[in-house]
């Protein structure tokens, strides 16, 4: 988003912050809107109970601090930002926050409650030192569709909240299949008339993908085909920028990998492959084992745990291929189990996007409170933010690749595919968009959008394009011109 266009929101802000002066609940939400834009992006992760949240949470941010029991905490929104030292706050529903102390057992970081229920508490904000968190603040959210209707009604309140915009600029959410409730969340988060989240913002992860092949070595290649067939699926493509088979448990131990996991795999990986096979038959038969020597009890339990019976395979035979060292074994782990890809996603769809979504959420919170609550005076704050709408063209993006996603546009598949691509449906960055690789030299990046503009032009002026086309055509059009004007002015630098 250009500077102008956030300096421009940010001042809408102020200018109502001096309308609503008065009115201390209407002051709150805006100031909190204000200050959301210069936060990273909030992703939620949602889905089903055990879907793997809390164990894909952990893989993203590549440590384990997310609970994945099934203890109170998983039942408690809770926001991980960046913090320089690692804190932990309860906010309740009824009083003042209090910060809460924490301990590790066996590695895994462990909420201390103090006697608070999950039902009196708002929120959980840990702050900690993680790389994975400078960039976005994720949310981990309850199960919906639990057995406790309190449960479920926490996510649904906090995600898709009746008369305000969603907490979340964009969501990720797992299912282990594709059912009628993961289609009606989905729904709701959506935009809608009133414009509650700003556009198809959510990503689809088919979770616990290693389980759709039984542990199999070939597991993530059978998840990839039903990823591919739901993404085509017209009742979810609308409402999902993508889905990824992700093997979240493997995901989440290859970001964490320890020293004495590398021992245990390495072990193994000195059976013949006979004896291999049949000790990883079952999870009873690799638990019960004698052999290798050197592998106690305990590491097969722990392995198990960490990595399930198909990573443990994977792992094994990455290391007779080569993989003999535990960074590089952990790095190659991690991108098998489909993080990688879903890593890709989020950088190409939400955080190349991030300012446009939040501005987005900002204005759509500023129209909820002119509709709301209106005041005399308002009307100058009513015209500015149909300004910023119309004008913004990230936002005119945003609102095609909606239209292109649900209803359809009247052009060619072959057109509105291009048109999709090349206002971002794909990922933001200029070279994704004109179908290059990111790393393509600029040169490249712009002749290819020089092409793309001489095309669209053309369509644009051609007397057999669809009078309701155009303006998909002046989006398509005014998106070639700005990557156009970009790498010219790059081009002119470097002369």
């Amino acid at each position: 988003m250009s500077t102008s266009i956030s300096a421009g929101v940010a001042d809408l802000l102020q200018d109502a912050l001096a309308v609503y002066s008065d009115d201390p609940v209407a002051v709150a939400s805006l100031q909190a809107y204000a200050t959301r834009l210069s936060e990273p992006l909030r992703v939620a992760v949602a889905g089903m109970v055990k879907a793997g949240k809390s164990t894909l949470l952990n893989a993203i941010i590549g440590e384990e601090i997310a609970p994945t029991d099934t203890g109170e905490c998983t039942r408690i929104v809770t926001w991980y930002r960046y913090g320089h030292t690692p804190r932990i706050t309860l906010y309740p529903a009824v009083g003042e926050p209090r910060i809460l102390p924490f301990k590790r057992v066996d590695g895994r970081l462990v909420f201390v409650l103090g006697g608070s229920r999950a039902e009196d508490v708002e929120r959980l904000v840990v702050e900690w030192p993680s790389q994975g968190l400078r960039e976005l603040t994720l949310i981990d959210t309850p199960g919906i569709a639990s057995l406790s209707g309190d449960v479920s009604a926490r996510s649904t309140e906090f995600l898709t909240p009746a008369d305000a915009p969603s907490e979340a600029d964009a969501i990720i959410y797992l299912m282990r299949h594709l059912h009628a409730s993961d289609l009606r969340f989905l729904e709701s988060f959506r935009d809608t008339e009133a414009g509650r989240s700003g556009t198809v913002n959510a990503l689809a992860v088919l979770s616990r993908a290693d389980e759709i092949g039984a542990g199999r070595i070939d597991s993530l290649l059978s998840a990839g085909d039903i990823a591919e067939r739901y993404r085509r699926d017209h009742s979810l493509r609308k409402l999902a920028l993508g889905v990824v088979p992700v093997a979240g448990l493997l995901a989440q131990s290859a970001r964490s990998m320890r020293q004495a996991d590398f021992e245990s795999l390495r072990l193994l990986s000195g059976l013949d492959r006979s004896e291999r096979e049949r000790l990883l038959l079952s999870t009873d038969r690799f638990i019960r084992a004698t052999v290798p020597e050197g592998l106690s009890a305990e590491a097969r339990a722990s392995l198990l745990e960490r990595y399930g019976l198909f990573g443990i395979r994977l792992g094994v035979v990455l290391i007779r291929s080569g993989f003999d060292e535990p960074t590089r074994l952990a790095h190659e782990l991690a991108r098998r189990s489909g993080l990688d890809p879903l890593l890709d996603l989020v950088a190409r769809q939400f955080q190349a996007r991030a300012e446009a979504l939040k501005a987005r959420t900002a204005l759509v919170g500023l129209e909820n409170l002119l509709r709301s609550v209106p005041r005399e005076g308002a009307g100058g704050l009513a015209v500015g933010l149909e300004r910023v709408q119309a004008n913004a063209h990230e936002f005119r993006e945003l609102r095609l690749l909606a239209t292109i996603r649900t209803t359809g546009i009247p052009l060619s598949n072959e057109l509105a595919e291009e048109a999709e691509r090349l206002i971002g449906g794909w990922g933001a960055a200029p070279g994704i968009r004109v179908g290059l690789a990111p790393e393509t030299p600029p040169e490249e990046i712009l002749a290819e959008a020089r092409s793309y503009l001489k095309r669209w032009r053309t369509v644009a002026e051609n007397p057999l394009t669809d009078r309701a086309a155009l303006e998909t055509c002046r989006v398509v059009t005014r998106s070639c011109e700005g990557i156009v004007a970009e790498f010219s002015a790059l081009q002119l630098q470097r002369q």
